[in-house]
């Protein structure tokens, strides 16, 4: 038998290394009838905030060359929402839960946490620190290292859970923002999340999104996510979470390689939602063409 499963430390072991990436896959039951949820590793929930947030007015996506932008503004149903429509589908899953949580402030992250704690079944949080489409909160959590500092230690000492911080290609060192998520305890990161980008109407010579500039996904910015993952993998020892253009299994294989101990599924699930089938069997196929007991053998192992 292959083993798929990765241990990404305090006890959490994912069956294998795919997760959905928060935003692109709802809060899973959305897309029950389309794809089998149980066959990821992991479902990151769709931003959770304390209060229901209604986001950016439209049009707030567009399709890009080998990728899109959005704008969504992290509109979501809000936690008393969340708590009576999502949770009791997101329980009985077998796939391990992280509810992605954004918030305008430090308390408003803790106050979720706080709620969200006594929830049993919830395997961890990942923290948006790094969203390029909204006014407050984001990525102006995620770009001053004292800030996202003070933040970490807050949330460090809210909860016991796993705690993830999604971290911005947005800065001018992602390696020292990595660095300071571990100095103050949180258990892994995931990176990257959408770059800035923009795409104009050459017709009516307007922006294609309300917003102006949104956040840049899909194949285009692997590269850009691998290129980080080497840097803080040079500089960190807890968990990368990789992200961004991973749409094949060998995607998922250099992203591993390159450092991350699992992935997430985003821009792709538009556009292929069944392609976390190809995924896993693609892995299963390279673990057998070169002879892999577990996929921890090939983690960081790029010689880079």
């Amino acid at each position: 038998m292959i083993d798929l499963s990765i241990n990404l430390g305090k006890g959490l072991i994912l069956d294998n290394p795919i997760l959905t990436a928060s935003g692109t896959f709802g809060y899973g039951d959305e897309i029950a009838e389309v794809v089998d949820v149980n066959c990821f590793g992991g479902i990151v929930t769709k931003s959770l905030s304390l209060e229901p947030r209604i986001g950016n007015p439209p049009p707030r996506i567009v399709e890009t060359a080998a990728g899109m932008i959005n704008s969504i503004g992290l509109a979501n149903i809000g936690l008393d929402a969340f708590l009576k429509e999502k949770v009791p589908y997101l329980r009985e899953l077998k796939s391990r839960v992280f509810v992605n949580i954004a918030a305008r402030s430090e308390e408003e992250f803790c106050d979720v946490i706080k709620v969200l704690d006594r929830e049993k079944w919830i395997a961890g949080y990942e923290i948006n620190v790094s969203c390029p489409n909204v006014k407050e909160g984001g990525i102006a959590f995620g770009t001053n290292p004292n800030v996202l500092r003070r933040l970490t230690r807050k949330l460090r000492e809210s909860t016991d859970r796993f705690l993830i911080i999604k971290l911005s290609p947005n800065v001018t060192d992602i390696a020292r923002m990595a660095e300071i998520v571990q100095e103050c305890n949180a258990d892994a990161v995931s990176m990257i999340n959408t770059l800035y980008g923009a795409a104009i109407d050459i017709q009516t010579r307007k922006p294609k999104i309300n917003t102006v500039i949104g956040g840049l996904s899909g194949p285009a910015i692997k590269p850009v996510a691998l290129a980080h993952i080497i840097k803080a993998r040079k500089v960190i020892d807890i968990p990368i979470i990789g992200i961004g253009g991973i749409s094949a299994g060998a995607d998922v294989i250099e992203f591993m390689l390159a450092g991350a101990t699992a992935v997430q599924l985003g821009t792709v699930n538009f556009f292929n939602p069944g392609a976390i089938y190809e995924i896993l069997d693609f892995i299963e196929h390279y673990m057998d063409q070169h002879r892999l007991k577990s996929l921890n053998e090939i983690i960081g192992q790029a010689q880079v």
